[in-house]
């Protein structure tokens, strides 16, 4: 009797062992994320311009509930493709970070549809001291003689800054003093800009990233520097009328001699009398 009643406690408290397993196990179950996706990330850093190699890749689990916007799972079809922005280490790929594919590596890859990549010369003055670094915007102004007047005049604005010198990697803890920096513009500002520097000196200016407005201004010369008020510029005579000539001086004005006082003398001969005055 007493050893069928030790046999029960034992079935029983086997029963209850399992069931508060299934109990936990259920439970833990409920606490872990939900189902894991594999999505592609870099492998180490990337420069932009760089063409992606299978070393440069590698798949990770990445929470289903929290996957990036266009993230890739197959690492196989972005080998070759070139990366139009940097990225970090572990850092989920997409399809906006990539150019289109088939696009050859290098510069050529970074300049956006319809745009173009000019370079300009500079040095330590005019590239901002360095600071002027891939990815920034930047004014243009030139500084030229204009009706033989000195002028200074904002020609080109929030121009994008695609590489300094040979190198389109950007590394905004240390400047560069260069001696060339690739510009992004259109077609008529990429003619406005060889026409500028080949009439002046050019001058970059760096501005906020994420300031729009335009800086209209009517350019700087002596006269508003210093404060002067210009005379008025005369205008050209039409085409095929004579210019007008000129007014002539006024002639000076003659004074005519004021008549001299004259001195009388009175002349007594015998009975008569005179006056003679000289």
């Amino acid at each position: 009797m007493k050893n069928r009643r030790a046999l029960l406690m034992m079935a029983l408290a086997i029963v209850f062992g399992l069931a508060a397993v299934a109990l936990a196990s259920r439970w833990l179950l409920r606490q872990t994320p939900g189902s894991s996706n594999k999505i592609v990330v870099a492998a180490q850093d990337v420069n932009l311009g760089q063409r992606l190699t299978p070393e440069m890749l590698k798949q990770i689990d990445w929470p289903a509930e929290s996957l990036p916007r266009g993230a890739l799972r197959d690492h196989g079809k972005l080998v070759g493709r070139v990366l139009k922005t940097s990225v970090l280490r572990d850092e989920p790929l997409s399809e906006a970070k990539l150019a289109p594919a088939g696009t050859l590596g290098g510069l050529s890859a970074l300049i956006a549809e319809g745009k173009r990549a000019i370079t300009v010369r500079v040095n330590d003055v005019v590239g901002v001291a360095g600071f002027a670094l891939p990815g920034n915007f930047v004014d243009i102004i030139v500084n030229t003689q204009s009706n033989d007047k000195a002028i200074s005049k904002i020609v080109l604005e929030r121009i994008l800054v695609l590489a300094v010198a040979q190198e389109v990697g950007r590394d905004e803890t240390k400047p560069r003093v260069v001696n060339a920096v690739t510009l992004e513009v259109t077609p008529a500002q990429a003619e406005n800009l060889d026409l500028a520097r080949s009439v002046g000196t050019l001058s970059l200016v760096l501005r906020n990233q994420v300031d729009p407005r335009p800086g209209t201004t009517e350019g700087a010369t002596k006269g508003t520097l210093l404060g002067a008020h210009e005379p008025p510029p005369v205008a050209p005579p039409a085409s095929g009328t004579p210019a007008a000539e000129p007014p002539a001086p006024p002639k000076p004005r003659v004074l005519a001699a004021a008549p001299r006082a004259r001195s009388c003398v009175g002349v007594i001969a015998g009975v008569q009398r005179t006056q003679e005055c000289l």
